[in-house]
Protein backbone atom coordinates (compact mmCIF):
# COMPACT_ATOMS: atom_id res chain seq x y z
CA UNK A 1 0.00 0.00 0.00
CA UNK A 2 3.07 2.24 0.97
CA UNK A 3 4.13 1.96 -2.67
CA UNK A 4 1.29 2.24 -4.36
CA UNK A 5 0.07 5.58 -2.28
CA UNK A 6 3.69 7.18 -1.92
CA UNK A 7 5.45 5.56 -5.17
CA UNK A 8 2.69 5.51 -7.70
CA UNK A 9 -0.13 7.75 -7.05
CA UNK A 10 2.57 10.97 -7.14
CA UNK A 11 3.21 9.97 -10.82
CA UNK A 12 -0.22 8.52 -12.19
CA UNK A 13 -1.31 11.98 -10.67
CA UNK A 14 0.73 14.36 -12.17
CA UNK A 15 0.69 12.20 -15.55
CA UNK A 16 -3.27 12.94 -15.81
CA UNK A 17 -2.28 16.64 -15.36
CA UNK A 18 0.06 17.25 -17.90
CA UNK A 19 -1.82 14.87 -20.25
CA UNK A 20 -5.32 16.57 -19.37
CA UNK A 21 -3.99 20.24 -19.87
CA UNK A 22 -2.60 19.57 -23.37
CA UNK A 23 -5.70 17.89 -24.25
CA UNK A 24 -7.95 20.75 -23.48
CA UNK A 25 -4.88 23.17 -24.87
CA UNK A 26 -5.46 21.79 -28.32
CA UNK A 27 -9.04 20.43 -28.43
CA UNK A 28 -11.29 22.27 -25.71
CA UNK A 29 -9.70 26.25 -25.54
CA UNK A 30 -13.22 27.63 -25.64
CA UNK A 31 -13.94 25.91 -22.36
CA UNK A 32 -10.37 26.90 -21.10
CA UNK A 33 -11.81 29.26 -18.26
CA UNK A 34 -12.96 30.54 -14.84
CA UNK A 35 -16.39 30.74 -15.26
CA UNK A 36 -16.39 33.87 -13.89
CA UNK A 37 -19.74 34.35 -12.14
CA UNK A 38 -18.98 37.90 -11.30
CA UNK A 39 -22.18 38.83 -12.52
CA UNK A 40 -24.64 36.99 -10.79
CA UNK A 41 -22.82 38.31 -7.68
CA UNK A 42 -19.71 40.61 -6.82
CA UNK A 43 -20.02 41.49 -2.77
CA UNK A 44 -19.07 38.28 -1.51
CA UNK A 45 -16.68 37.98 -4.97
CA UNK A 46 -14.66 40.53 -3.98
CA UNK A 47 -13.87 39.66 -0.61
CA UNK A 48 -13.54 36.02 -0.70
CA UNK A 49 -11.46 35.87 -4.52
CA UNK A 50 -8.12 38.02 -3.02
CA UNK A 51 -8.59 36.19 0.32
CA UNK A 52 -8.34 33.10 -1.61
CA UNK A 53 -5.80 34.00 -4.65
CA UNK A 54 -3.47 35.43 -2.17
CA UNK A 55 -3.46 33.32 0.77
CA UNK A 56 -3.44 29.95 -1.63
CA UNK A 57 0.03 32.07 -3.52
CA UNK A 58 1.71 32.46 0.05
CA UNK A 59 0.93 28.72 0.49
CA UNK A 60 1.95 27.52 -2.41
CA UNK A 61 5.59 29.59 -1.98
CA UNK A 62 5.39 27.80 1.50
CA UNK A 63 5.18 24.62 0.86
CA UNK A 64 7.93 25.04 -2.68
CA UNK A 65 10.42 26.28 0.61
CA UNK A 66 9.54 23.42 3.14
CA UNK A 67 9.73 20.63 0.62
CA UNK A 68 12.70 21.49 -1.76
CA UNK A 69 15.09 23.25 0.27
CA UNK A 70 17.02 20.55 2.81
CA UNK A 71 17.25 21.52 6.19
CA UNK A 72 20.72 21.04 5.66
CA UNK A 73 20.79 24.55 3.63
CA UNK A 74 19.14 26.00 5.99
CA UNK A 75 21.65 25.31 8.76
CA UNK A 76 24.46 26.49 6.89
CA UNK A 77 23.20 29.67 6.46
CA UNK A 78 22.81 30.10 10.08
CA UNK A 79 18.45 29.52 10.67
CA UNK A 80 18.46 27.54 13.14
CA UNK A 81 15.66 24.30 13.04
CA UNK A 82 13.59 25.98 15.90
CA UNK A 83 13.37 29.08 13.82
CA UNK A 84 12.57 27.97 10.23
CA UNK A 85 9.32 26.30 12.55
CA UNK A 86 8.39 29.22 14.09
CA UNK A 87 8.67 31.00 10.86
CA UNK A 88 7.13 28.43 8.85
CA UNK A 89 4.18 28.05 11.31
CA UNK A 90 3.42 31.88 11.52
CA UNK A 91 3.51 32.47 8.06
CA UNK A 92 1.62 29.68 6.70
CA UNK A 93 -0.97 29.99 9.45
CA UNK A 94 -1.81 33.33 7.92
CA UNK A 95 -1.66 32.13 4.30
CA UNK A 96 -3.82 28.93 5.72
CA UNK A 97 -6.16 31.17 7.31
CA UNK A 98 -7.05 33.49 4.52
CA UNK A 99 -6.98 31.04 1.62
CA UNK A 100 -9.78 28.97 3.83
CA UNK A 101 -11.38 31.92 4.51
CA UNK A 102 -11.48 32.89 1.20
CA UNK A 103 -12.82 29.60 -0.06
CA UNK A 104 -15.48 29.06 2.86
CA UNK A 105 -17.05 32.71 1.36
CA UNK A 106 -16.69 31.50 -1.78
CA UNK A 107 -18.22 28.10 -1.47
CA UNK A 108 -21.14 29.43 0.63
CA UNK A 109 -21.57 31.94 -2.00
CA UNK A 110 -21.87 29.71 -4.45
CA UNK A 111 -24.75 27.43 -2.44
CA UNK A 112 -26.73 30.55 -1.43
CA UNK A 113 -26.70 32.50 -4.06
CA UNK A 114 -29.39 31.30 -6.58
CA UNK A 115 -27.70 32.77 -9.72
CA UNK A 116 -24.10 31.51 -9.00
CA UNK A 117 -25.62 28.28 -7.82
CA UNK A 118 -27.48 27.38 -10.77
CA UNK A 119 -23.71 28.42 -13.00
CA UNK A 120 -22.16 25.59 -11.05
CA UNK A 121 -20.81 22.89 -13.05
CA UNK A 122 -20.30 19.04 -12.09
CA UNK A 123 -16.86 19.15 -12.16
CA UNK A 124 -17.07 22.06 -9.07
CA UNK A 125 -18.64 19.76 -6.37
CA UNK A 126 -15.65 17.45 -6.64
CA UNK A 127 -13.27 20.38 -7.37
CA UNK A 128 -14.44 22.30 -4.17
CA UNK A 129 -14.55 19.12 -2.11
CA UNK A 130 -10.92 18.70 -2.99
CA UNK A 131 -9.24 22.01 -2.70
CA UNK A 132 -11.23 22.94 0.74
CA UNK A 133 -10.23 19.38 2.38
CA UNK A 134 -6.69 20.06 1.46
CA UNK A 135 -7.03 23.01 2.71
CA UNK A 136 -8.91 22.33 6.44
CA UNK A 137 -6.26 19.51 6.32
CA UNK A 138 -3.35 21.27 6.10
CA UNK A 139 -3.82 23.85 8.78
CA UNK A 140 -4.45 20.55 10.59
CA UNK A 141 -1.51 18.93 10.48
CA UNK A 142 -0.01 22.47 10.91
CA UNK A 143 -1.60 22.84 14.18
CA UNK A 144 -1.22 19.09 15.40
CA UNK A 145 2.42 19.48 14.47
CA UNK A 146 3.13 22.59 16.17
CA UNK A 147 1.28 22.13 19.53
CA UNK A 148 3.13 18.10 20.02
CA UNK A 149 0.26 16.30 19.08
CA UNK A 150 2.24 14.55 16.78
CA UNK A 151 5.44 13.69 19.13
CA UNK A 152 7.54 16.16 17.74
CA UNK A 153 7.20 15.05 13.62
CA UNK A 154 9.71 16.89 11.44
CA UNK A 155 7.92 16.95 8.04
CA UNK A 156 11.53 17.97 6.87
CA UNK A 157 13.10 14.91 8.02
CA UNK A 158 10.70 12.46 6.39
CA UNK A 159 8.33 14.10 4.00
CA UNK A 160 10.50 16.37 2.26
CA UNK A 161 12.75 13.67 1.84
CA UNK A 162 10.24 12.09 0.01
CA UNK A 163 8.64 14.59 -1.78
CA UNK A 164 12.38 15.09 -3.39
CA UNK A 165 12.89 11.63 -4.66
CA UNK A 166 9.95 12.12 -6.88
CA UNK A 167 12.24 14.05 -8.89
CA UNK A 168 15.08 11.63 -9.24
CA UNK A 169 12.36 9.41 -10.52
CA UNK A 170 13.76 6.77 -7.21
CA UNK A 171 10.60 7.18 -4.90
CA UNK A 172 11.54 6.41 -0.94
CA UNK A 173 8.51 5.71 -0.11
CA UNK A 174 9.49 4.34 2.90
CA UNK A 175 9.96 7.49 4.29
CA UNK A 176 6.16 8.09 4.41
CA UNK A 177 5.74 5.02 6.99
CA UNK A 178 5.72 7.57 10.03
CA UNK A 179 4.21 10.35 8.54
CA UNK A 180 1.14 11.03 11.14
CA UNK A 181 -2.47 10.58 9.66
CA UNK A 182 -3.10 14.19 8.45
CA UNK A 183 -0.52 15.06 6.69
CA UNK A 184 -0.94 11.47 4.87
CA UNK A 185 -4.44 12.42 4.15
CA UNK A 186 -2.94 16.08 3.79
CA UNK A 187 -1.06 14.62 0.02
CA UNK A 188 -3.56 12.61 -0.72
CA UNK A 189 -6.33 15.21 -1.22
CA UNK A 190 -3.23 17.70 -2.76
CA UNK A 191 -2.59 15.06 -5.33
CA UNK A 192 -5.45 13.91 -6.13
CA UNK A 193 -6.44 18.03 -6.46
CA UNK A 194 -3.47 18.15 -9.06
CA UNK A 195 -5.03 15.31 -11.16
CA UNK A 196 -8.58 17.25 -11.17
CA UNK A 197 -6.96 20.39 -12.53
CA UNK A 198 -6.99 19.76 -16.02
CA UNK A 199 -10.85 19.06 -15.97
CA UNK A 200 -12.22 21.31 -13.63
CA UNK A 201 -12.44 25.76 -13.58
CA UNK A 202 -9.16 25.36 -12.01
CA UNK A 203 -7.20 25.18 -15.35
CA UNK A 204 -7.40 28.56 -15.77
CA UNK A 205 -4.42 28.98 -13.63
CA UNK A 206 -2.45 28.14 -16.14
CA UNK A 207 -3.23 31.66 -18.16
CA UNK A 208 -1.62 34.75 -17.90
CA UNK A 209 -3.08 37.82 -19.62
CA UNK A 210 0.91 38.39 -20.27
CA UNK A 211 -0.47 39.68 -23.93
CA UNK A 212 -2.69 42.10 -22.09
CA UNK A 213 0.61 44.12 -21.45
CA UNK A 214 1.66 44.48 -25.16
CA UNK A 215 -2.30 44.52 -26.73
CA UNK A 216 -2.31 47.69 -29.06
CA UNK A 217 -4.68 50.88 -28.31
CA UNK A 218 -8.58 50.62 -29.47
CA UNK A 219 -8.76 53.37 -31.74
CA UNK A 220 -12.15 54.78 -31.83
CA UNK A 221 -13.52 57.02 -34.54
CA UNK A 222 -16.32 59.40 -35.36
CA UNK A 223 -18.95 58.61 -37.69
CA UNK A 224 -19.19 62.13 -38.19
CA UNK A 225 -16.81 62.43 -41.42
CA UNK A 226 -16.15 67.01 -40.74
CA UNK A 227 -14.64 65.57 -37.12
CA UNK A 228 -12.07 63.68 -39.10
CA UNK A 229 -8.98 65.37 -39.08
CA UNK A 230 -7.60 65.89 -42.67
CA UNK A 231 -4.06 64.50 -40.64
CA UNK A 232 -3.99 61.08 -40.09
CA UNK A 233 -2.59 60.08 -37.19
CA UNK A 234 0.51 57.27 -37.07
CA UNK A 235 -1.62 54.37 -36.62
CA UNK A 236 -4.28 55.15 -38.98
CA UNK A 237 -1.71 55.54 -42.04
CA UNK A 238 -1.24 52.73 -44.54
CA UNK A 239 2.00 53.50 -44.86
Amino acid sequence: MDLLLWGVLPYVSIALLIAGTVWRARYDQFGWTSHSSQLHESKLLRIGSPLFHFGMLFVVLGHVVGLLIPQSWTDAVGVSDHTYHLIAVGTGAIAGAAAAIGIGLLVYRRLKVPAVRRATLRSDHLMYTFLLGAIVLGLLATILNSTGATDGYNYREGISPWFRSLFALSPDYALMAGAPLAFKLHILFGFTLFALIPYSRLVHMFSAPVKYVFRPYVVYRSRDPHKIPAQRRGWERTR
